[in-house]
């Protein structure tokens, strides 16, 4: 299998074939107008003796025979002249013809028999001519009245003048080619230095599969653009790896304290039989694994679930979603005095972060004390959903803790698994939103539906406690 080749030797040839196809199209142009304007030139000599041959047979016609009288140049070349008589028979020659004749041609041709002037092309042995034949008037009598008058010069000059403009567009290719060739290497080279570094980056780091190290780069063009694009994917892999790490350590010690006491209830049924005790212990141990592993589960499936779109997800209305949770739960109340405030979301998984708020708030408030859920629009186009109890509240310090994994307050009690609120926080930023805690208040905040996306339905009848405080 052939090795592809490198990104630098494909540019390197592209510019190379790009310049070499450029100065060839720029010689092919210029051999084309150079040849043109030569033959221009030659063509408007050969016209000019014929005209002044023409002239001389009209006003003179005895001197046509006369030596001399004929000879010139066109261009660069000896004009070679022929003048013959309505037959066709040569009247007179010039003396660069020597002992030759000019060949007959289409254009001698017409010139005697249609009267029309007209160039073509002859050769006078092994040399190529233009030649340039017009006819001769009756005027003036004389041994070539009626007859025609051939004109010839060589196109060899113009061979000789092409021929070096040819090699010098050959040879001015292939030096374009090669420094065009070098040039494209040298800047590619130091325009692909930045990825190069890149690159050896990324290898680095995929050999050692350490996540916290960064790709070297910089700058606003596109290389530093995607460095800084590649180093916030591997900010966010590490992040997430910490977090793993965090939750694998976490759940592991949590896992542990009732695994420990399950195998130890176990061990004393295995030698005592079975106690009301023991079997009572066996069941709260694996109710509480199975809680903690609920937790756990719905706190992985919030971590892996993406960010919901606007036109894959239900429309939630809060206020109902508020009176479906608190008819699970008596002390309860209700609040939503602004009229329908709705969400597009997972309803369930909205569901079990407010339960979960209620939850804390029956477990953390004073027994029997008012727990309230309070829906409204706020500012920003955002929906807020809180639950209040009427306990004392958590401090600032307490408060910046409240949403992590397995964090429980100095003055908790026994009970819960510590990944409530995290499941609460982690539902909220995967609905676009954010949780919060301020006091005794814990609130969740969303993206809220435009109006007119609410459907317009039967009211629902809310609850409103006239006394209500917000803050432990």
């Amino acid at each position: 299998m052939t090795r592809p080749l490198s990104l630098r030797l494909r540019v390197a040839l592209a510019a190379a074939a790009t310049a070499v196809l450029a100065v060839v199209l720029l010689g092919v142009v210029t051999l084309a107008l150079v040849d043109r304007q030569l033959h221009r030139s030659l063509d408007g000599g050969l016209r000019d003796r014929a005209a002044e041959v023409a002239r001389l047979a009209a006003t003179t016609p005895q001197l046509i025979t006369a030596a001399g009288v004929l000879e010139g140049r066109v261009g660069t070349s000896a004009a070679f002249v022929q003048v013959v008589d309505r037959r066709g028979r040569i009247v007179a020659r010039s003396a660069a013809l020597g002992g030759r004749v000019l060949p007959g041609s289409p254009a001698l041709g017409r010139a005697l028999r249609q009267r029309r002037a007209g160039y073509g092309e002859v050769r006078l042995g092994d040399e190529p001519l233009r030649l340039y034949a017009a006819p001769l008037g009756t005027i003036g009598g004389g041994p070539a009245a009626g007859g025609a008058v051939a004109v010839a010069g060589s196109t060899s000059g113009i061979a000789d003048t092409l021929g070096p403009l040819r090699r010098v567009v050959v040879l001015a290719a292939l030096a374009t080619a090669l420094l065009a060739a070098v040039l494209a290497v040298l800047l590619t080279r130091r325009a692909l230095h930045p990825l190069t570094r890149l690159t050896a980056g990324a290898e680095a780091i995929a050999r050692t599969g350490d996540p916290g190290r960064r790709l070297p780069g910089g700058g606003e063009d596109e290389v530093g653009r995607l460095a800084a694009t590649l180093n916030a994917m591997l900010a966010a892999l590490e992040g997430a790896r910490e977090r793993e790490r965090r939750f694998v350590g976490d759940a592991s010690h949590e896992l542990r304290t009732p695994l420990t006491a399950l195998r130890g209830n176990a061990a004393y049924v295995a030698r005592h039989g079975a106690d009301p005790d023991a079997l009572a212990d066996i069941e709260a141990d694996a109710e509480r694994l199975t809680e903690l592993l609920d937790d756990l589960l719905a706190l992985a499936r919030e971590d892996a679930g993406a960010s919901p779109a606007a036109d894959e997800t239900a429309l939630v209305d809060l206020g109902e979603l508020a009176h479906a949770v608190a008819a699970e739960h008596p002390a309860v109340r209700v609040e939503a005095p602004g009229g329908a405030v709705a969400v597009r979301g997972d309803r369930a998984a909205l569901e079990r972060a407010l339960r979960n708020l209620v939850e804390n708030a029956e477990r953390h408030g004073p027994a029997g004390g008012r727990i309230v859920v309070a829906v409204a629009a706020a500012d920003g186009g955002r929906a807020r959903l809180a639950v209040s109890d009427e306990g004392a509240g958590l401090s600032t310090e307490q408060a910046e803790q409240a949403f992590a994994r397995f964090w429980r307050g100095p003055h908790a009690p026994p009970g819960g698994t510590g990944l409530g609120l995290a499941i609460v926080r982690a539902t909220a930023e995967r609905h676009g939103g954010r949780a919060t805690v301020e006091g005794a208040t814990f609130a969740i905040e969303l993206p809220r539906a435009e109006p007119s996306q609410i459907p317009q339905g039967p009211a629902v009848e809310h609850v409103v406690s006239p006394d209500v405080k917000g803050t432990r």
